[in-house]
């Protein structure tokens, strides 16, 4: 029922900013694949919408994990500065195999939604960066064998230099704060940062290292991987991606693979 509420809303909203006449010189800028933000919005009277398909394999204490999800962050531009945002990993399929007795068990349903708001703060300007800040507020909406143990969310500063020769720096430094198993809440950091090398007017690629948790063993442990990517703008208003993780602590999962598509209405 939350699920459904929260996309009645953001259905009414829209036609009530679409009047606005947007940029047209002005191209995409997805958040997905890398994990830094992108500190720019969508713009007053835009729609983004960036989707894709993600699967993760993972290999601890004899358990071999492979997960699939179906992210999905629709973005809403309500002022030149300012977007309303609705994220959720989509419908999730975990398949687990014990390597020692070939035991097959499998989990699906639907994960959990977050609402949120990205405030674009500033440009750009030489040395200046571009900065944008995400507010994500996680709910326990999904289905119940996938569902987190309580209500969390994020708080996440994402910064942008232009380095020059098409190549450009970001950032992204934050909080989040979850629920462990036992139900009691922690507090984590975050931390990413991204090189990324723009070849023509189309293509992209990306290099990242991403610690998408800082956190004591009791919380859960840290998490950081190294990731690899890539973009085609097709035309000002869609673009195809996709992106390679290597887990490089125990905690992380060993692979994960994703690849979509961003459309911007």
């Amino acid at each position: 029922m939350a699920t459904k509420n929260i996309a009645v809303v953001f259905c009414w909203l829209l036609p009530l900013v679409a009047c606005a006449a947007p940029d047209q010189d002005d191209v995409i800028a997805p958040d997905r694949p890398d994990f830094a933000d992108s500190p720019d919005v969508v713009g007053k009277g835009r729609f983004q919408i960036e989707t894709g398909f993600e699967r993760e394999r993972d290999t601890a204490d004899g358990v071999k994990n492979r997960t699939d999800t179906v992210p999905a962050l629709l973005r809403l531009g309500v002022s030149e500065d300012w977007e309303l945002r609705l994220e959720t990993d989509g419908h999730q399929r975990t398949v687990a195999d014990e390597l020692a007795t070939g035991q097959r068990s499998r989990v699906s349903g639907y994960s959990d939604m977050s609402v949120g708001a990205k405030w674009h703060l500033r440009d750009g300007d030489g040395a200046r960066p571009a900065l944008g800040m995400v507010a994500q507020w996680d709910l326990n909406t999904g289905s119940r064998p996938v569902r987190a143990q309580g209500k969390g969310g994020t708080l996440r500063l994402g910064a942008e230099w232009d380095l020059g020769d098409d190549l450009s720096l970001g950032t992204v430094q934050g909080l989040a704060w979850r629920h462990r198993d036992d139900g009691k809440r922690y507090t984590s950091a975050l931390f990413g940062i991204v090189l990324e090398k723009s070849w023509n007017r189309h293509f992209s690629t990306f290099v990242e290292y991403a610690a998408r948790q800082i956190a004591h063993a009791r919380d859960r442990g840290s998490i950081s991987t190294f990731d690899l990517g890539a973009s085609w703008l097709l035309t000002r208003s869609v673009q195809l991606d996709t992106a390679l993780s290597r887990g490089i602590n125990r905690n992380a999962p060993d692979w994960d693979w994703t690849a979509g598509v961003s459309l911007r209405f």
